[in-house]
């Protein structure tokens, strides 16, 4: 029994690099990507400055390897395993996993640690604000915009264009994420941003929901008769 706990605890133990990039994120966000040095970073890890560059090429190398795995990347990661697969016909459910989803990550500290080094260094670093950009703006984007044009196909709901969908349901998240934990003296209490989710998921939902285009089509709009003559 002891065998196998040990060996259980080895294989959930961090990676070198895994370590690495735990403590280079710690120490982006807290000197900044310019005042970061390898040999600081090797002793936070606990390893020798040139055991770094058996996993790394560079600090630049590290700060993309940063950037592809936190964030928007751990978003699109998450839209590729087989526990949203599985809700490709379930548009309400996919929304809502979707949305729970992102209120853990926005909880996590190194997404904290994450927003602060990407909003300071994307500009300064050659490649950078392009790495950012191609897993925010193409990657993620459309995997979601995949899923709606999905949806939309299958009869479940009704949209004239995925895409934009797709990026109207993220604009409220992002606005949920701003209100909730970043322009507040602190993050609002998980029950009150669970609140603000489902109230948005309801009137999200309601918009795209199969058959509302049609319905509104058949509605007449006010001031139909605006322009022209009236009836003698």
């Amino acid at each position: 029994m002891a065998v196998q706990t040990s060996s259980a605890a080895q294989a959930a133990a961090p990676t070198t690099r895994e370590r690495i990039l735990s403590e280079a994120l710690s120490l982006f966000a807290q000197s900044g990507y310019g005042g970061a040095s390898m040999r600081e970073l090797a002793r936070r890890v606990g390893i020798r400055e040139s055991s770094l560059y058996n996993h790394f090429p560079g600090k630049a190398a590290i700060l993309e390897a940063i950037v592809a795995e936190h964030g928007p990347a751990s978003s699109a990661s998450r839209l590729e395993e087989p526990r949203y697969r599985q809700l490709a016909r379930q548009p309400a459910a996919f929304c809502r996993q979707f949305a729970l989803d992102l209120v853990e990550q926005w909880s996590d500290p190194r997404e904290h640690q994450f927003q602060k080094v990407i909003t300071a260094e994307r500009n300064r670093v050659p490649g950078i604000r392009a790495k950012f950009a191609d897993h925010f703006y193409a990657r993620e984007q459309s995997l979601m915009t995949d899923y709606f044009r999905g949806f939309a196909l299958a009869g479940l709901i009704s949209t004239p264009d995925p895409r934009e969908t797709a990026r109207l349901f993220a604009a409220g998240l992002i606005y949920i994420r701003l209100e909730h934990y970043v322009m507040g003296a602190a993050p609002s209490p998980r029950p009150k941003v669970i609140e603000a989710i489902d109230r948005y998921l309801a009137f999200f939902l309601s918009l795209i929901a199969a058959g509302h285009n049609a319905d509104n089509k058949k509605r007449k709009p006010k001031g139909e008769m605006r322009g022209k003559a009236a009836p003698d």
